[in-house]
């Protein structure tokens, strides 16, 4: 079986002396030495006892060492988990008594989150061409049923039980081969590598698609607006990131007295995770003078099942048609769909996951006969076979009977010159859901509220409009940059009636 791990070897084969990672904190390696780094922790992984189909627990914030350790936990047969080390002890600890990993390590030389969870374990400082990171080991037993996995991503959320995404070699190696196609990555390119290595973005698209094709991965641990004009001034040529990651950038530039970012060898940027809507992209496509690709994917699918590839002023804001070796159709009868046209996105292709991890119940709820995987987004097809997603099928406000899908709104807003983003939720109330919506917007040029209904007004039916609107200079955001729209309300509703 082919391992994810091989593209590694192969670039070393091939090109062993041209860049692969550098990072915030200092590292510059050729794949040589990126491979010689994983070859090393490995070895330390073994001395703790770590076998074949163990987890490794992997707290990490964006660094090359990290990346050495995803490939150091394969080439000893082990699955690796790259979780978050913003997450709280809470979260952590659930995770370890879920997955039952056979040792821990951290990234605390970029982290003092993953400093802290070490002091806790225990950890000891392990070192080597690999750098100095912090290890724990703990007790484990293999699991066979394991033998075909590369990764457990743990899915979002600080309540219930968690759900660990069973990744397979075959589906990571499809991902990034599919995300370097997509993007047509020579090993001239450098890439900007801000996206969480704990989240399918960041370790399949960027990572895994930079490693396929030796292109130079730029790693930064955390992002910063600032840090990514800089970056983008200073030689990248691919930007992977979501919307909102967009949006600080383009609000930074504008805030230096520029209107454009007039990067020298930028020629690829794509956004994904959330919504596109026409306004935002002509401003993002102005703002890069490039065209901004679009996609939809998820963790369960290990990588985009569509994506776009549009000339720079294309009016289109679907996720594009599908990729190849991917099949989508709409399940109209689903939860949310209207029985004709629009409803439940289900994928099937070679990257869709195997299942969760010890949960024989969520998986049977996800995985339909016949490998289809339900997505719980809502999304439609148009005349031109392109993917259209309308929202998550939780997240459909039904207002008045009507159904109301939260991008449509979050376009409205969007498209107001002094919003820099905004989140569209629904709140029951006697009876009903209202819509709420919660703006970004600067504190230097601060919209007025009715400014924005009247502006949504032109746009909007009046079942659509908001009941409520909350300017915040801020929204609650995951590491990826993305909105957490369950934690709107909780943060920021505080004075709504």
């Amino acid at each position: 079986m082919a391992r994810v791990q091989d593209f590694l070897t192969d670039r070393v084969a091939v090109a062993p002396d041209s860049p692969a990672l550098s990072d915030s904190s200092g590292v510059h390696w050729s794949y040589a030495e990126f491979d010689r780094a994983s070859d090393d922790l490995a070895e330390a992984l073994r001395a703790a006892g770590v076998q074949p189909t163990d987890r490794v627990l992997l707290l990490v914030e964006n660094c090359a060492a990290a990346v050495a350790a995803l490939h150091a936990a394969w080439k000893v047969g082990a699955v690796i988990i790259p979780f978050n080390a913003r997450q709280t002890e809470g979260e952590v600890d659930k995770v370890l008594k879920h997955a039952t990993p056979a040792a821990v390590l951290m990234t605390a030389h970029v982290s003092p989150d993953a400093e802290a969870h070490g002091a806790r374990m225990g950890a000891s400082e392990v070192s080597g061409a690999f750098g100095t990171l912090l290890l724990a080991p703990l007790r484990s037993d293999p699991d066979p049923d394991l033998e075909d996995v590369a990764v457990l991503l743990y899915t979002t959320g600080t309540t219930g039980d968690p759900k660990g995404v069973m990744l397979t070699h075959d589906n990571i190696r499809f991902g990034g081969k599919a995300s370097s196609a997509l993007r047509k990555m020579t090993p001239e390119d450098v890439v900007y590598g801000v996206l969480p290595m704990s989240h399918v973005f960041g370790l399949v698209s960027v990572l895994t698609g930079a490693c396929s094709t030796g292109a130079h991965v730029r790693i930064e641990a955390r992002f910063s607006a600032a840090k990514l004009h800089a970056a983008a001034m200073d030689g990248i040529t691919i930007i992977p990131a979501v919307p909102q990651m967009h949006a600080m950038v383009m609000q930074y530039t504008k805030e230096q007295g520029m209107e454009r970012l007039g990067a020298p060898k930028l020629r690829y940027v794509s956004s994904g995770g959330a919504p596109l809507d026409p306004a935002w992209k002509r401003k993002a496509e102005a703002f890069y003078e490039l065209p901004l690709q679009n996609g939809f994917g998820m963790t369960e699918t290990s990588s985009g099942a569509s994506a776009t590839d549009n000339p720079i002023g294309s009016p289109d804001v679907s996720v594009g048609p599908i990729t190849p070796g991917t099949e989508v159709r709409i399940d109209a009868q689903a939860p949310g769909g209207d029985g004709k046209e629009n409803g439940e996105v289900l994928v099937r292709g070679p990257h869709v996951m195997k299942g969760y991890y010890r949960n024989e119940a969520a998986t049977a709820g996800a995985l339909l006969e016949g490998g289809w995987l339900r997505t719980g987004d809502l999304g439609k097809m148009d005349e031109h076979n392109r993917l259209h997603i309308l929202g998550r099928s939780k997240e459909l406000i039904i207002h008045g009977g009507f159904n109301v899908y939260p991008p449509e709104v979050e376009a409205a807003l969007n498209d107001h010159p002094q919003v820099i983003q905004s989140a569209v939720v629904g709140r029951v109330k006697d009876g009903d859901e209202e819509v709420l919506a919660f703006v970004q917007v600067s504190d230097t040029d601060r919209p007025e509220i009715e400014d924005l209904r009247a502006f949504v007004k032109e746009r909007l039916a009046g079942y659509k409009r908001p009941k409520h609107i909350i300017l915040t200079t801020a929204l609650p955001a995951a590491p990826t940059g993305k909105l957490l729209k369950h934690k709107m309300i909780e943060v920021l509703g505080g004075d709504l009636p």
